[in-house]
């Protein structure tokens, strides 16, 4: 593993924190507030169906003020490891993109694999993504070009959403945009993997994650691929994608082999991989020279997406 990013140094100094039962319920009680955008874009929430039997899902849109024509769009999933996390801690990011690209952001509130364990978030997704489809006159969105993403957990669910839609056949995502995913629960048990300068999520952390969103010991057989989306053994189909990791991130390893997978079976797939970043460095340190260039990939991956 490489020395830490120069951008980056004073999180020598952040002693690692491993998430257990305590404080991620503590955690999960303390909801950032949200972010009123200025003017240019405007914020509603609306309800869409949940899955057979579920609740409804609630999808926070952002969107250009005073539309012309319909625009593309993209859904996006929070992180937080299955253990925490809410669509308000990406309002800044997402209003973000809406300014930059011109296009719509849809934010789910899902349920956490602390509430309901898999397949439950990535249903939840999947009837955001077609509750957004249906919707898509209201909103002013072109539904051939709807990319999905997300970051972390997030990213994970968002790739065992692009596996779930190629499957049913009902909807069709545009491009995957997946920002350091949590792909592969047999990372946990992994025993050749250098872990000795990971930061943030580390292996205990990680442990807690998958136990809790699976409901059953990472690793073992059965593993549904929605869920780790790692344990699909064909990855033809897939939208095109975009996958972002640091090299000091636990999740390097497993984030580099999707990729190489995914270019296996002929889906485009960009990768990077910044060098002495950690797990979640782009929001830890946003204004940060690295992270403001890391964002800037990510608009850059979906213009050429979505509006060439």
């Amino acid at each position: 593993m490489s020395g830490i990013h120069p951008d980056l140094s004073a999180a020598r100094f952040t002693p690692n924190i491993s998430f257990g039962p305590l404080t991620s319920r503590i955690l999960r009680g303390a909801r950032p507030k949200p972010v009123t955008p200025e003017p240019g874009v405007t914020v509603r929430e609306i309800s869409v169906p949940g899955p057979e039997g579920a609740p409804e899902v609630t999808l926070r849109v952002f969107s250009p003020d005073r539309l012309e024509s319909a625009v593309p769009a993209m859904i996006w999933i929070h992180g937080g490891g299955h253990i925490i996390g809410n669509p308000e801690q990406d309002d800044a990011a997402n209003i973000a993109f809406v300014r930059e690209l011109g296009i719509v952001v849809a934010a789910v509130r899902y349920r956490l694999g602390a509430e309901q364990p898999a397949p439950a978030s990535v249903e939840d997704a999947y009837a955001g993504l077609k509750g957004l489809v249906a919707r898509a006159e209201e909103l002013q969105i072109n539904p051939a070009k709807i990319a999905i993403g997300g970051a972390s957990a997030g990213g994970g669910i968002a790739a065992g959403l692009a596996l779930l839609a190629h499957d049913r056949g009902e909807v069709q995502p545009a491009f995957q945009l997946l920002v350091y995913p949590m792909l592969d629960d047999r990372t946990v048990v992994r025993t050749d993997h250098d872990t000795s300068k990971v930061r943030v999520w580390t292996v205990k952390s990680n442990r807690y994650g998958w136990t809790t969103y699976l409901g059953q010991e990472p690793g073992s057989s059965g593993v549904s691929p929605y869920a780790a989306p790692a344990r699909r053994e064909d990855l033809a189909g897939l939208p095109p994608t975009w996958i972002g990791v640091g090299s000091l991130d636990l999740f390097q390893d497993e984030d580099v082999e999707y990729a190489r997978r995914l270019r296996e079976v002929g889906v485009p797939c960009e990768l990077q991989v910044v060098e002495g970043a950690f797990h979640g460095f782009d929001a830890l340190y946003s204004k940060k020279d690295v992270s403001v260039k890391f964002w800037q990939e990510q608009a850059r991956a979906l213009r050429l997406a979505l509006l060439s």
